[in-house]
């Protein structure tokens, strides 16, 4: 999966970044009081992309 498309799909479901790291991104969801740490790479594997997703609980992205 494409990074952009992933962080697109987080974003869209109340994620947001909190902050930047040397090679990782870390996000947040509020109101579920999650935080996953999300790799800049161009590509993030499916099995990390739903394993991303499960971590700030957002449903599954449809690649």
């Amino acid at each position: 999966m494409k990074l952009r498309d992933l962080l697109r799909h987080l974003e869209a479901h109340g994620c947001e970044l909190l902050r930047e790291g040397a090679k990782h991104s870390v996000y947040v969801n509020r109101s579920a009081r999650k935080t996953s740490t999300v790799p800049r790479h161009r590509e993030v594997d499916d099995f990390l992309a739903h394993k991303i997703c499960r971590d700030l609980d957002v449903p599954r992205p449809d690649a």
